[in-house]
């Protein structure tokens, strides 16, 4: 019993070994996850290779794995505090997707670490934020360049990152606050701003439609001057005499002449 107990006590211990030997050789990375390869015992972050995929990975024990997310993720900042190009307090809330740049993750892991979040992203959002909203008055912010704002964060974050082995995908501004007595004061002169364009309007309007007047009239005027000019007296009675021989071949129609007018043209009575 003892010579049993002498053998299967250490075959215990060497069955233990091996198994805690081989849990620690296999490491399982989920589904849009990829690891980072330690070298305990030499050679430390492994870089000048791809990182490990999804799927079970067998390294040496004595190795180390560093799991990270390689799907896009989101980070939101609220209410920053940045100022306007005349110095006027602004809140600003920013969303930005990214993700880590997958193929460089080991330099990633090298520089940065694990929390390259709040060592890399967090601080360059702010800057460029406060960089990019510097440049712009708050009746611009509250208006029309909130798109303009938001594409130049984008532009400058990621140029700013790149190098640090974070990719960016997209940037929303998702409110500017305006203090309470700036944005009321944006907004009446929007409307004073906004009335005067539709005034104008009118105006405009009204002189379009007396102009249409004045050419009408000149047209009419025109028209009956070359009349005039053109109307003699022979003309006019010429007319005169084609008029009356049409009433008289009328069906419905009776000539009488009971005379002559100034002109030399007979009287027509018609139908009674």
């Amino acid at each position: 019993m003892d010579k049993l107990n002498k053998i299967g006590l250490p075959l215990v211990i060497i069955i233990m070994l091996m198994f805690i030997g081989v849990m620690k050789s296999v490491v399982n990375i989920g589904y849009g996850e990829a690891g980072v390869l330690f070298k305990t015992l030499g050679g430390g972050v492994v870089t000048d290779q791809e990182p490990m995929g999804e799927g079970l990975n067998f390294i040496l024990p004595w190795n180390k794995v560093y799991v990270y997310n390689v799907k896009q993720q989101e980070v939101f900042e609220s209410q920053m505090q940045v100022l306007s190009s005349n110095g006027l307090e602004i809140s600003l809330d920013v969303s930005v997707l990214y993700q880590p740049q997958a193929n460089k993750l080991g330099l990633l892991h090298q520089t940065k670490g694990t929390n390259y979040l709040d060592i890399v992203l967090v601080p360059s959002i702010r800057a460029v934020a406060r960089s990019v909203v510097g440049r712009y008055t708050p009746e611009q912010l509250y208006s029309t360049k909130r798109d303009a704002i938001q594409d130049e964060i984008y532009e400058e974050l990621k140029e700013g990152v790149q190098d640090q082995f974070v990719q960016i995908n997209a940037v929303l501004v998702r409110d500017v606050t305006l203090p309470t007595t700036i944005k009321q004061a944006i907004e009446r002169k929007l409307s004073q701003e906004q009335m005067s364009l539709e005034y104008e309007f009118k105006l405009e309007s009204a002189r379009k439609e007396a102009e249409k007047v004045r050419i009408d009239a000149k047209g009419k005027a025109d028209a009956n001057r070359i009349l005039n000019s053109s109307l003699t007296t022979n003309i006019l009675k010429d007319k005169g005499i084609e008029a009356t021989t049409k009433l008289a071949a009328s069906p419905n129609t009776k000539v009488i002449v009971i005379g002559s007018s100034k002109d030399g043209l007979p009287i027509i009575l018609g139908n009674q």
